[in-house]
């Protein structure tokens, strides 16, 4: 049994860390891209930029087992397969570079052997632990510990609680960092074009195809390369034939976008079928507005980095800061690499101005986890040099790891997370037939409503459109394929304004006030083609926002009313019934940014529903939106004419 243990204690790790990240699986869909994510994997649709089209694939695989789960969980599921099976790479991989240190330069392994001395039994423990050097058995220890201490960092943990892209490209960037090192390593046959080196090629072109910012690795990689290889005729050579595996295989799977949107998917963000299309999409054009926008952007983000280390690995900093300084000076090749890829995946995200901007530092967070082990094996080291029993050592570092469990494990746990769809469900649900909602929710209901509407099939008769995507060609064309009718009445202006945003669309000169007051046209037209036939509904976010500011209108004689959580479009003037607040809205203990705002757009809503009932003299209903207010969204500010409700 303890042969087997030794033997697969990196399998070992992996199962207990997905052991852990079952008790804390979101059950349905969260905030932002889950929704829209989980639809495409089961759907085979297109994802939102860059496409993720491995991703894509391997979910829609997955998704397809008749496991007795719903969609949305079993891809959860399988977000937790990825981030468990990255944690068991990240373990395997930190006990090869502590059997390769010598690699790495720094340690002089003494060629003499050392002498045993009667009743001296640690005289050979003693010469193996020079440098870096441990037992096999401190090594499989330092190993384990290091890939718990990953596996329960913050941002790390979080992915392994719902379908996202990040718990993917965590398992292949550990792959890619595995094959890497064994690379670097082996260097059996300097004349020959190395097998690890091409089957780092082949790791790097699944990296890519499931996400860019695996480029992030590539400052690392170069300086392992040529520091093994040399600037010289072979290797240059090998690259070569590197690059003759890494391309055409990461054309293959990048294939499958301009495939599928050849066949009209339900969802097809972008619509790549073609070159100029793909390579748009491809490159996150749509997104590159906020990268390298601003020093202030990058400061604002550099000082939340800094500030959220310690909720990423909380005491384990120590080890973070020891760990480097022990690399620094005994294994510096393991350094630089390191290091280059810590500032490089730092100082790239620093530049991506998004709310959402933790998981652009996992490989950051990686390459602390590698230097946390550094600072281990230096803490199980200096035990055995002070004769101190492993117990000891062995005991602070499962209270480091107990520490870092608590740390996040009330931020990541998603067990109890069903806000978004029971927000998306009752908004859905409330909705007369046939309704049309006019939104840019996509955090709160546009991403969760692609999926209960298209692969739940709940309530589709509803339209959601969401607005921002409104100023995209391929949206058009989705709308179009999903709901024929939608733009029948405004088509001419629709052609207007797509011939005008062409040229913005390939970076060429483009008139920003024609595209700008086309756009607005079509955002009152929707409403005044589509009003006599179906119920117009609109966001909150709409009036507070654009409307606020002039950049929307209404049809002349439309007006609003305050229904639900949306705002009715109206031509009259007369009272308007709307749904009383008898809705199911399970909000979790603790709250991050995405719920307090969710719920501060509810109760701001029900407030105006209240207002709006005073104003006709219907005291009594009002009072039911305000003790609905004060019952669930306690947090949230009356204003003091519906305070007097309460009092009364």
């Amino acid at each position: 049994m303890i042969i087997y243990l030794k033997k697969y204690f990196y399998v070992l790790t992996g199962i207990a860390a997905l052991i852990i990240y079952t008790f804390t699986i979101a059950p349905t869909v969260i905030q932002i891209d889950a929704g829209e994510l989980a639809t495409v994997q089961c759907t085979l649709g297109i994802a939102h930029p860059t496409g993720y089209p491995l991703f894509t694939m391997l979910g829609y695989l997955f998704s397809q087992l008749p496991l007795p789960f719903s969609k949305i969980f079993q891809l959860n599921i399988l977000a937790s397969l990825y981030s468990a099976a990255a944690v068991s790479v990240f373990t395997f991989t930190a006990k090869f570079i502590l059997d390769n240190l010598q690699s790495f330069r720094i340690i002089k392994v003494s060629k003499t052997k050392p002498k045993k001395k009667k009743g001296h039994a640690s005289t050979a423990q003693k010469e193996e632990t020079k440098g870096l050097e441990l037992t096999e058995n401190l090594k499989i220890f330092t190993s384990i510990f290091s890939g718990l201490f990953l596996a329960l960092s913050k941002t790390f943990w979080f992915q392994s609680t719902s379908v996202e892209v990040y718990s993917l490209h965590l398992l292949l960037i550990s792959i890619i960092i595995l094959a890497l090192l064994k690379a670097f390593v082996n260097t059996e046959n300097e004349k020959a074009i190395s097998k690890y080196w091409l089957i780092f090629a082949i790791t790097l072109a699944f990296g890519f195809a499931n996400h860019m910012t695996t480029l992030l690795v590539l400052l690392g990689t170069a300086y392992l390369y040529f520091n093994q290889n040399r600037f010289n005729k072979k290797s240059f050579k090998q690259l070569f034939i590197m690059l003759l595996i890494f391309f055409p295989l990461l054309f293959l799977i990048y294939s499958y976008l301009p495939i599928r949107a050849a066949q009209n998917p339900v969802l097809n963000w972008g619509n790549p079928i073609d070159w100029e299309r793909l390579l748009r999409h491809i490159s996150g054009k749509q997104y590159q507005v906020w990268l390298f926008s601003s020093t202030v952007a990058a400061s604002k983000q550099l000082n939340y980095f800094i500030s959220n280390l310690t909720n990423e690995f909380s005491i384990i900093l120590f080890l973070v800061f020891w760990g480097i300084i022990i690399s620094f000076l005994e294994a510096r090749k393991l350094f630089t690499f390191l290091l280059i890829t810590f500032l490089t995946t730092v100082l790239y995200s620093i530049n991506y101005d998004i709310n959402d901007i933790d998981s652009y530092f996992l490989l950051a967070y990686i390459s602390l986890a590698f230097f946390a082990m550094i600072g281990t094996v230096k803490l199980f080291q200096i035990s055995m040099q002070k004769k101190l029993k492993i117990i000891i050592p062995i005991i602070c570092l499962t209270l480091f790891a107990g520490i870092q469990f608590y740390s996040s494990y009330a931020e990541t746990n998603q067990r109890q997370n069903y806000i978004y769809e029971d927000y998306t469900k009752a908004l859905l649900k409330n909705l007369p037939q046939n309704s049309i909602v006019f939104t840019y929710q996509w955090d709160y209901l546009v991403s969760p409503s692609y999926y209960f509407q298209i692969v739940e099939h709940y309530r589709k008769d509803v339209t959601v459109i969401d607005k921002e995507l409104l100023r995209r060609s391929w949206y058009y064309s989705q709308l179009k394929t999903n709901h024929p009718q939608l733009l029948a009445g405004i088509q001419p202006d629709v052609n207007k304004f797509l011939d005008a945003l062409a040229p913005f669309e390939r970076s060429e000169n483009f008139n920003a006030n024609l595209l700008e007051n086309l756009f607005r046209k079509i955002l009152t037209g929707l409403i005044s083609t589509n009003i006599d036939k179906h119920d117009y509904f609109i966001g909150p976010e709409i009036i507070e926002g654009e409307m606020r500011r002039g950049e929307f209108q209404l049809p002349n004689g439309c007006t609003l009313v305050p229904y639900l959580f949306l705002f009715k479009v109206v031509k009259t003037t007369d009272y308007v019934e709307a749904p009383l607040p008898n809705f199911t809205i399970r909000i979790p203990e603790i709250k991050d940014k995405y719920i307090i705002s969710l719920e501060k757009i509810i109760g701001s809503m029900l407030a105006r529903r209240a207002i709006y009932e005073l104003q006709f003299n219907k005291s009594e209903l009002a009072k039911v939106y305000v003790n609905k207010i004060a019952a669930e969204f306690p947090d949230y500010s009356l204003p003091p004419e519906l305070k007097k409700l309460i009092l009364n």
